[in-house]
Protein backbone atom coordinates (compact mmCIF):
# COMPACT_ATOMS: atom_id res chain seq x y z
CA UNK A 1 0.00 0.00 0.00
CA UNK A 2 3.10 2.49 -0.70
CA UNK A 3 1.82 3.39 -3.33
CA UNK A 4 -1.62 4.56 -1.79
CA UNK A 5 -2.13 8.57 -2.09
CA UNK A 6 -2.83 10.88 1.15
CA UNK A 7 -6.80 10.87 1.04
CA UNK A 8 -9.49 10.00 -0.74
CA UNK A 9 -11.84 12.96 -1.55
CA UNK A 10 -15.22 11.95 -1.09
CA UNK A 11 -17.12 15.19 -1.50
CA UNK A 12 -16.19 18.85 -2.31
CA UNK A 13 -17.54 21.99 -1.98
CA UNK A 14 -16.68 23.68 -5.10
CA UNK A 15 -19.03 26.89 -4.80
CA UNK A 16 -17.74 27.84 -1.65
CA UNK A 17 -14.64 29.92 -2.90
CA UNK A 18 -16.57 31.40 -4.90
CA UNK A 19 -18.99 32.53 -2.64
CA UNK A 20 -16.96 33.56 0.15
CA UNK A 21 -14.30 34.53 1.06
CA UNK A 22 -11.87 32.16 3.08
CA UNK A 23 -10.08 33.47 6.22
CA UNK A 24 -8.64 30.34 7.86
CA UNK A 25 -8.89 26.69 6.66
CA UNK A 26 -8.54 23.89 10.01
CA UNK A 27 -8.93 20.13 9.68
CA UNK A 28 -12.07 18.62 11.91
CA UNK A 29 -12.54 15.42 12.46
CA UNK A 30 -16.39 14.45 12.33
CA UNK A 31 -18.86 11.96 14.54
CA UNK A 32 -20.15 9.27 12.16
CA UNK A 33 -21.97 6.09 12.68
CA UNK A 34 -20.64 2.75 11.26
CA UNK A 35 -23.73 3.18 7.83
CA UNK A 36 -22.45 6.41 7.78
CA UNK A 37 -18.55 5.53 6.83
CA UNK A 38 -19.92 2.62 4.84
CA UNK A 39 -22.08 5.20 2.95
CA UNK A 40 -18.88 7.80 2.48
CA UNK A 41 -16.44 5.23 1.00
CA UNK A 42 -19.15 4.58 -1.27
CA UNK A 43 -18.66 8.25 -2.18
CA UNK A 44 -22.24 9.17 -2.81
CA UNK A 45 -22.34 12.06 -0.10
CA UNK A 46 -22.88 15.60 -1.32
CA UNK A 47 -21.98 19.22 0.79
CA UNK A 48 -22.56 21.64 -1.46
CA UNK A 49 -25.61 22.98 0.53
CA UNK A 50 -24.36 22.21 4.28
CA UNK A 51 -22.68 24.67 6.76
CA UNK A 52 -21.40 24.70 10.03
CA UNK A 53 -22.17 26.60 13.30
CA UNK A 54 -23.55 26.07 17.11
CA UNK A 55 -26.30 24.07 17.89
CA UNK A 56 -27.48 25.22 21.19
CA UNK A 57 -29.14 24.50 23.76
CA UNK A 58 -27.33 21.70 25.76
CA UNK A 59 -24.72 21.25 22.93
CA UNK A 60 -23.73 25.02 23.34
CA UNK A 61 -20.28 25.14 22.68
CA UNK A 62 -19.26 22.96 20.41
CA UNK A 63 -19.80 22.99 16.39
CA UNK A 64 -21.60 20.60 14.39
CA UNK A 65 -22.02 20.48 10.44
CA UNK A 66 -25.74 20.86 9.38
CA UNK A 67 -27.38 19.94 6.23
CA UNK A 68 -24.47 17.33 5.07
CA UNK A 69 -26.47 14.70 2.77
CA UNK A 70 -24.97 11.32 3.21
CA UNK A 71 -27.41 8.62 1.72
CA UNK A 72 -28.43 5.49 3.70
CA UNK A 73 -26.29 2.85 3.62
CA UNK A 74 -28.78 0.16 1.88
CA UNK A 75 -27.33 -3.12 2.98
CA UNK A 76 -27.53 -1.34 6.62
CA UNK A 77 -30.74 -1.84 6.97
CA UNK A 78 -32.77 -1.25 10.14
CA UNK A 79 -29.36 0.32 11.90
CA UNK A 80 -29.45 2.81 8.60
CA UNK A 81 -29.07 6.37 9.81
CA UNK A 82 -31.10 9.83 8.91
CA UNK A 83 -29.24 11.27 5.76
CA UNK A 84 -29.32 15.20 6.68
CA UNK A 85 -28.64 14.82 10.21
CA UNK A 86 -26.17 17.71 12.66
CA UNK A 87 -22.69 15.75 12.68
CA UNK A 88 -20.36 16.98 15.53
CA UNK A 89 -17.22 17.91 14.25
CA UNK A 90 -14.16 16.91 16.69
CA UNK A 91 -11.94 20.13 17.18
CA UNK A 92 -9.48 21.47 19.77
CA UNK A 93 -11.21 23.87 22.51
CA UNK A 94 -8.89 26.80 21.64
CA UNK A 95 -10.44 26.44 17.69
CA UNK A 96 -13.53 26.38 18.97
CA UNK A 97 -13.75 29.26 20.87
CA UNK A 98 -11.91 31.11 17.50
CA UNK A 99 -14.56 29.97 15.69
CA UNK A 100 -17.44 30.69 17.67
CA UNK A 101 -16.10 34.02 18.61
CA UNK A 102 -15.60 35.60 15.32
CA UNK A 103 -18.95 34.12 14.35
CA UNK A 104 -20.24 35.82 17.10
CA UNK A 105 -18.33 39.24 17.16
CA UNK A 106 -17.93 39.63 13.24
CA UNK A 107 -21.01 38.22 11.21
CA UNK A 108 -18.39 35.11 10.08
CA UNK A 109 -19.42 31.57 8.53
CA UNK A 110 -17.85 28.02 8.64
CA UNK A 111 -17.98 26.81 5.79
CA UNK A 112 -17.17 23.04 5.36
CA UNK A 113 -15.15 22.90 2.21
CA UNK A 114 -14.26 19.10 1.34
CA UNK A 115 -14.59 16.11 3.13
CA UNK A 116 -12.22 13.02 2.69
CA UNK A 117 -10.43 10.04 4.50
CA UNK A 118 -6.79 11.04 5.53
CA UNK A 119 -4.20 8.35 5.29
CA UNK A 120 -5.19 6.91 8.44
CA UNK A 121 -8.34 5.58 6.89
CA UNK A 122 -9.79 8.59 9.49
CA UNK A 123 -13.22 10.65 8.03
CA UNK A 124 -12.43 14.31 7.99
CA UNK A 125 -13.61 17.56 7.01
CA UNK A 126 -12.08 20.32 5.83
CA UNK A 127 -13.67 23.89 7.58
CA UNK A 128 -12.80 27.24 6.66
CA UNK A 129 -13.74 30.72 8.85
CA UNK A 130 -15.22 32.85 5.96
CA UNK A 131 -16.64 35.75 4.89
CA UNK A 132 -19.25 36.39 2.46
CA UNK A 133 -18.56 37.80 -0.88
CA UNK A 134 -20.55 40.73 -2.14
CA UNK A 135 -21.17 40.82 -6.26
CA UNK A 136 -18.53 43.05 -6.68
CA UNK A 137 -15.50 40.89 -5.07
CA UNK A 138 -17.53 37.95 -6.87
CA UNK A 139 -16.96 39.66 -10.60
CA UNK A 140 -13.41 40.19 -9.62
CA UNK A 141 -13.27 36.54 -9.23
CA UNK A 142 -14.85 35.41 -12.43
CA UNK A 143 -12.06 37.93 -14.45
CA UNK A 144 -9.34 36.70 -12.31
CA UNK A 145 -9.92 33.47 -13.66
CA UNK A 146 -11.13 33.84 -16.78
CA UNK A 147 -7.32 36.41 -17.05
CA UNK A 148 -5.34 33.17 -15.99
CA UNK A 149 -6.98 31.12 -18.14
CA UNK A 150 -6.08 33.64 -21.65
CA UNK A 151 -2.95 33.87 -20.22
CA UNK A 152 -1.68 30.13 -19.51
CA UNK A 153 -3.41 29.44 -22.99
CA UNK A 154 -1.29 32.73 -24.60
CA UNK A 155 2.03 31.18 -23.03
CA UNK A 156 1.13 28.04 -23.90
CA UNK A 157 0.81 29.38 -28.19
CA UNK A 158 -2.65 27.84 -29.38
CA UNK A 159 -4.16 31.32 -30.16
Amino acid sequence: MANAPAFKTVAQNRRARFDYEIIETVEAGIMLSGSEVKSLRAGKSSISESYAGEMGGEHAGEIYLFNANIPEYLEAHQFNHFPKRPRKLLLHKRQIKKFLGAIHRKGMTIVPLSMYFNAKGKAKVEIALARGKNVVDKRQTIKDRDWARDKARILKGDD
